[in-house]
């Protein structure tokens, strides 16, 4: 009798840690894994943006060994092809079918804005890693979304600063004709105290920019600041290269050149001149380990776009650990994110009352190397104002 009554207990006392173990996973217990959407535009002429996100973000998975915060997390990828349709669904997907408790990434500022109300609505978080359409960091922010990249027009005040300082008093500006495009004007003219001699929208992922190029040269610019990511400044850099005009007129550009778009340009994007949140080579020590780790593992050197991204996971795994690996307390979820106890690659990283970053922006040149063609970063750039989108956002501190 004695020896069933112990192997009874001996079953109780299994089953119960069973139960417990099975309760913990379900409310988000210290073990549990934690699932994350990541969206992004993986194909098409964008689709290098993308896989710098994706890329950098599973970079700082595999170094924390499969976790953020001590927690196995699950990253479902989902490429919406710069469609805010296939966002919609891409997101709905994760929302509904996966039951996701975070999203992140998204490249594109049309696809953020497809999505970004539906996903907050649903009380999922979501971490933006590069699009920042402007109404979101302001009148349409909502406490469920964190950025590690910057608003669209803060992005551009930087470009148009810039070409102020540079001292450059009539200036083209081209950019495509979608959400970010007309934020990247708005945002340059915000800052740039010369004249507009024109501003010119060109469709999305449109290839040929010579009747444009023309365009402009006849307009007899000081110099030309563009907005084109991914294949479209790749394009453009080169045809405005083969027109005679790179080192003729100047060209300012903000995510046109870098990691993403230079191992296609090399030699032909020296000379230009970029306004940047990030550069590989920044003096900190985050940045330095991060660089090297992302050239071994991808044999590239990592764009903006995979600095942020890179942030994002690390942003993440920094909430986590304070929330012990819970995600259930949404409100100590934004909690923990809003601290942002991480290091960053960009040096200096706090948030704003939006919750995007307050941090700085960069002169970043083109310079040639022993490969063809490697950036210098020659300084911060001293943005005098701001779009004040932070103060139109209502989120409560």
């Amino acid at each position: 009798m004695t020896g069933t009554k112990t192997t009874q207990r001996k079953a109780i006392a299994v089953l119960g840690a069973i139960a417990a173990a099975a309760a913990m996973f379900a409310s988000g217990g210290a073990h549990a894994q934690v699932k994350i959407g990541f969206i992004g535009t993986l194909s098409g002429p964008g689709g290098a943006l993308g896989q710098d996100q994706y890329d950098a973000f599973m970079l700082a998975v595999e170094q924390k060994g499969g976790k953020l915060g001590g927690v196995p997390v699950q990253v479902i990828k989902e490429d919406d092809q710069l469609k805010p349709d296939v966002g919609v669904q891409a997101a709905t997907k994760l929302v509904e079918r996966d039951k996701v408790s975070l999203i992140t990434g998204v490249t594109f500022s049309n696809v953020m804005m497809a999505i970004h109300k539906n996903v907050t609505n649903a009380g999922v978080v979501m971490v933006g890693s590069n699009a920042g359409p402007a109404p979101i960091a302001g009148e349409q922010c909502s406490p469920n979304f964190f950025s590690t990249s910057w608003d669209n027009d803060e992005l551009h005040e930087a470009g148009g600063q810039l070409s102020t300082d540079l001292g450059y008093k009539k200036m083209y500006v081209m950019a495509p004709n979608y959400q970010a495009g007309r934020d990247a004007v708005n945002g340059f003219k915000r800052d740039y105290k010369g004249q507009i001699v024109d501003e010119v929208y060109t469709q999305v992922n449109q290839p040929d920019y010579s009747a444009e190029i023309a365009q402009l040269a006849a307009a007899k610019p000081d110099a030309v600041y563009v907005f084109y990511p991914g294949g479209m400044g790749v394009n453009f850099v080169k045809q405005y290269r083969q027109a005679g005009l790179l080192g003729k007129i100047p060209l300012i550009s903000v995510s046109t050149i870098d990691g993403s778009t230079l191992p296609a340009l090399k030699e032909q994007a020296v000379g230009s001149i970029t306004s940047a949140p990030y550069s590989p080579d920044l003096d900190n020590a985050q940045n330095k380990q991060f660089v090297a780790a992302f050239q071994k593992k991808y044999n590239r050197v990592p764009s903006m776009y995979a600095a942020q991204s890179y942030d994002a996971a690390n942003l993440i795994d920094s909430a986590l650990t304070k929330t012990k690996g819970s995600v259930t307390d949404r409100e100590a979820l934004r909690a923990a994110l809003k601290s942002a106890d991480f290091q960053s690659v960009r040096g200096s990283f706090k948030f704003a009352s939006n919750q995007f970053p307050i941090a700085p922006f960069y002169r970043v040149d083109v310079v040639k190397d022993a490969s063809g063609a490697a950036f210098a970063n020659k300084g911060k750039i001293d943005v005098k104002t701001r779009a004040n989108l932070a103060s139109m956002c209502k989120i409560r501190s």
